[in-house]
């Protein structure tokens, strides 16, 4: 799998647990001490995504790393 089609597949991944979850996006990212903006290009997949920032989302989320990144 190229790294841009992973980014987008955790991308929806983090979208679709938010939504679930009711949270707003700008919630999420004031959770994550992000900008809105910030977090939209996450979730769109337009952002090269570290570990720490994976950690702060399942954190924010309450989830685990591999719900997260376990995307095919």
């Amino acid at each position: 799998m190229k790294k841009e089609a992973a980014l987008i597949k955790i991308g929806l991944k983090i979208k679709e647990i938010r939504v679930n979850q009711h949270i707003p996006q700008q919630d999420l990212a004031a959770a994550c001490n992000f900008e809105k903006s910030n977090m939209s290009r996450i979730e769109a997949g337009r952002s090269n995504l570290t570990i720490d920032t994976l950690l702060k989302i399942c954190t924010a989320l309450n989830v685990r790393l591999i719900d997260i990144v376990d995307v095919e």
